[in-house]
């Protein structure tokens, strides 16, 4: 974690987008996408039925929930603190948050020079 500094955080409006959530699904994780079909939304998954990869990098949690990203994209994004939002709109097709009107997003910021930033361990 660099300086104190969170690697990922998020919103209110997240945090309780993701109480919501967990009152259908109680055990959920979140893998930050690397593009493709569902863009770079963070897709959040029932626990049990996603694995995660030797290669993913846990980034921390939010509201209890852990968040994940691939190590290739960790890699481009690892002086970069990830936010997580809640916008209007559709989740990605697999994702919990798809059918309920409203998505997950994430923001960044890069983190400043004074921020050093440490590499998490890998899964």
């Amino acid at each position: 974690m660099p300086d104190g500094q969170k690697r990922v955080l998020a919103t209110e409006a997240a945090l309780a987008f993701i109480e919501e959530i967990r009152l259908d699904h109680p055990d959920i994780l979140f893998h930050q996408s690397g593009g493709c079909c569902d863009g770079s939304s963070p897709m959040c998954y029932p626990a049990d039925d996603y694995i995660v990869g030797d290669h993913d990098v846990r980034l921390g949690e939010i509201g209890g929930v852990p968040v994940y990203i691939s190590g290739s994209q960790f890699e481009v994004w690892k002086h970069t603190q990830l936010i997580i939002d809640v916008v209007p709109g559709r989740g990605g097709m697999f994702s919990l948050d798809n059918g309920r009107e409203r998505r997950f997003l994430t923001r960044s910021r890069l983190f400043s020079g004074g921020e050093a930033c440490a590499v998490p361990a890998r899964n």
